[in-house]
């Protein structure tokens, strides 16, 4: 759970806050930040619109009622490849030609072979 640079923050369109995984999970706050804890979720201080810096996880992360498919493996790999969570989400959210789209739209898409195989390609 780090700070993020204004780069990364805007390589992201849309966030929530734990409040908002939870009820969009149908899960208690406390097991949200269980799945960020396990790395099943990247979460990151952001200011709300109260201005208080909260955590915040991407809204693509978020499918219907579950973390989108694919995602936690592609989390754990690049952990295992020594990014942090910041290099994690400059990573997912950056445009790729070769899939096309991100890799996140990928992941949404269905097409999480194809992400998982760049992503360990990366530790080569």
């Amino acid at each position: 759970m780090t700070e993020i640079d204004a780069k990364t923050d805007a390589l992201v369109p849309a966030w929530l806050t734990l409040p908002d995984v939870a009820e969009k999970l149908g899960v208690e706050v406390t097991r949200v930040r269980q799945l960020v804890k396990e790395g099943q979720l990247i979460a990151v201080r952001r200011e709300a619109e109260s201005g208080n810096r909260v955590l915040q996880v991407p809204a693509a992360f978020i499918g219907e009622g579950r973390i989108v498919k694919g995602l936690s493996g592609t989390i754990t790999l690049l952990k295992d490849d020594g990014f942090s969570d910041e290099e994690m989400l400059e990573w997912l959210f950056t445009e790729d030609e070769s899939l096309p789209g991100s890799p996140v739209t990928a992941l949404r898409e269905n097409r999480g072979t194809e992400v998982k195989r760049r992503a360990q390609a990366l530790a080569v």
